[in-house]
């Protein structure tokens, strides 16, 4: 027995019981504590590391102890609360605070479920369903079960839940959501296996357009976020899918605070999807190499290696070669006539030019540098 918890109540609760329910691998565990009080988990070695509530680190395996807590609303948005711990909350008072059923199972150390809101009958139905009318008290609920339903993409979603997530729309709550909070659960929407179930949702329930301002989401891009999926694509190129409709990409990315990164992303991949349609509507040059010997066609003479050399160019692609080469890769699953393998040899071809030696070439003389190098890069494509 573990020493540290010898004599307490402690339960795994949540997502590792859901998890284990359903036969995913386990991650991180949570653990509840009933009956204790602070004072008695820092003299059993226990590090707190709880703001609003007292939670704990065990003293050897690091996992987070939470002592049974309730919650009682105090004001607007998900911080408006405040929450009472002592040694006379149960079990079941802490597991009636949570989101949704299925997270509100707990284990026993025998290897016993406590299930007070018949969690395990929803996962095997496969229904989200919430615990109780405090749903609508807290918007990240809302946000967490659309990310959820987007996780498990076979689950459905009990209608009187969708209906609290209206509530939560019609009376302002999700108004109050910080952006941080936004974008860590939208993130983790877009990185699971059905990311558009969790835009499906949002937008059932009336909240796409205030949680994420000017988003245009449509089944075009629901299918092309499937597309990113199979390809294995990163965040970055996700979220530049998922914005690539949207008029102003670069705002949605800022009102959320995404990362740089995925801003860029989301920036940048419209001009790449425009180019690379309009080479496809003037022939194989946009995407069909020459062999070695072949002339180059008309279209490649007349037009194709500067269109090429521009949109590298435009997309800073010497510089940053493999963020190019990710985003071509987001651009085919809009359009399917891109060979990344050429573009990756015209990268290497262009990237491959001497541009001191063109420079020493051109006498050092800043006006000429510029014609010569371009014509040095437009012949390396050639």
């Amino acid at each position: 027995m573990d020493p540290a918890i010898q004599g307490l109540k402690v339960y795994v609760v949540g997502g590792a019981v859901r998890d284990e329910l359903l036969g995913l691998p386990a991650g991180d565990r949570d653990w509840v504590v009933v009956g204790s009080t602070p004072e008695e988990m820092a003299a059993r070695g226990f590090l707190p590391v709880g703001g609003d509530f007292p939670v704990f680190l065990h003293p050897v395996s690091k996992e987070e102890y939470a002592l049974a807590r309730t919650e009682r609303k105090s004001g607007r948005g998900y911080k408006g609360f405040t929450f009472h711990t002592g040694p006379d909350v149960t079990l079941e008072d802490d597991l009636r605070r949570r989101d949704l059923t299925v997270n509100a199972i707990a284990r026993a150390p025998d290897g016993s479920l406590v299930d007070p809101w018949s969690g395990r009958r929803d996962i095997e139905q496969k229904v989200l369903r919430h615990v109780g009318e405090a749903f609508a008290e807290d918007p990240v609920r809302l946000l967490r079960l659309a990310r959820f339903a987007a996780r498990f993409g076979a689950f459905s979603i009990a209608p009187e839940t969708m209906s609290l997530c209206r509530r939560l729309v019609d009376e302002g709550e999700v108004d109050a959501l910080v952006p941080e909070r936004v974008w860590r659960e939208v993130a983790k929407g877009l990185q699971t296996g059905s990311p558009a179930r969790m835009f499906q949702v949002l937008q059932q329930a009336g909240a796409l357009q205030r949680v994420m301002p000017g988003l245009v989401f449509d089944e075009e891009i629901a299918g092309q976020l499937q597309c990113a999926v199979d390809a294995g694509l990163a965040l970055p190129q996700r979220f530049a899918l998922l914005c690539r409709k949207s008029p102003d990409p670069e705002r949605i990315g800022r009102h959320v605070r995404a990362p740089s990164e995925c801003i860029d992303y989301a920036r940048l991949l419209p001009t790449v999807v425009e180019a690379m349609q309009g080479l496809a509507e003037h022939g194989d040059a946009a995407r069909a190499p020459r062999t070695e010997g072949e002339a180059p066609s008309a279209d490649a003479t007349h037009g194709g290696v500067e269109a090429w050399l521009d949109l590298i160019e435009r997309n800073d692609g010497l510089r940053k070669p493999q963020r190019f080469l990710s985003l071509l890769q987001a651009a085919q699953c809009v359009s399917d006539r891109i060979d990344i393998a050429a573009w990756r040899r015209r990268l290497d071809a262009v990237r491959a030019i001497d541009a001191g030696a063109v420079a020493k070439a051109a006498g050092g003389k800043p006006e000429k540098i510029k014609a010569a190098l371009r014509l040095a890069r437009l012949d390396a494509l050639n």
